[in-house]
């Protein structure tokens, strides 16, 4: 089996049908979403339609659980609150009805899938470094584990002590815990405004990280045009 995996799509339609399409280039079968469909950007509800159109394992990102929040939203700066305040108005009750219904995390065949970390799932926090990274290795229990949540793709291998390797392509090895963080759809925040995803093949245990250009002009003229600020369209453009 060849799984695309990719999250923190953010509304960015034109990132998302970039992926899948180079997904389907590559041969991949069946695909899993890290979560954080919405916010930021302007198709939050044409991304929702598509990923379910999927029908593929998914989990709960921290903007899909305050877009689909009965009450009003906590802990984002003003930026993000502008733009989920914007999200919940194009979204409809089975919309976030959906949003509200998808897990924490999940164990997909043989690897496990969770937005932020395996520790405290449900308190949005980032893997950000080695320590970040042993946190989370303490609760798996699967050979390998994706994750999302901080918008840059890197990989952490836990073989008696937890260490940051190269995850352009990766070969998995037995006896080895590896945690990987597949970037960003939607927003990459790692200095390379292409989207990224990752290609896991569980046939032969190899990795690899995926870098795709898409139309950046229109997704910055459709932000724009929504009525969003102009700031979420310009940083797309810089991978911030």
């Amino acid at each position: 089996m060849r799984f695309a995996i990719f999250g923190d799509i953010h509304a960015n339609l034109h990132a998302l049908d970039a992926v899948l399409a180079d997904a389907r280039e590559q041969a991949c079968t069946h695909y899993v979403c890290l979560g954080d469909v919405v916010g930021y950007n302007a198709f939050p509800k044409q991304c929702i339609d598509l990923v379910r159109n999927l029908e593929c394992p998914v989990v709960k990102g921290n903007h899909d659980e305050q877009a689909s929040m009965l009450g009003d939203q906590e802990g984002f700066n003003p930026l993000a609150e502008e733009a989920m305040t914007w999200t919940r108005e194009q979204l409809t009750n089975e919309d976030k009805e959906w949003l509200r219904s998808l897990r924490l995390q999940r164990q997909v065949r043989d690897f496990t899938i969770v937005h932020a970390t395996l520790d405290t799932p449900h308190k949005w926090g980032y893997v950000f470094n080695q320590l970040d990274a042993a946190a989370s290795f303490s609760y798996q229990h699967t050979s390998v584990c994706f994750i999302g949540h901080t918008h840059s793709p890197k990989a952490y291998v836990r073989d008696g002590s937890v260490r940051t390797i190269p995850l352009d392509v990766l070969v998995l090895q037995k006896g080895k815990r590896y945690l990987i963080n597949v970037g960003s759809v939607g927003q990459p925040r790692d200095g390379d405004w292409r989207s990224a995803y990752c290609i896991y093949d569980t046939n032969d245990g190899e990795l690899q990280l995926r870098r795709i250009a898409y139309d950046l002009p229109a997704a910055q003229a459709a932000i724009i045009e929504a009525g969003l600020p102009r700031k979420l369209a310009e940083r797309l453009a810089v991978g911030r």
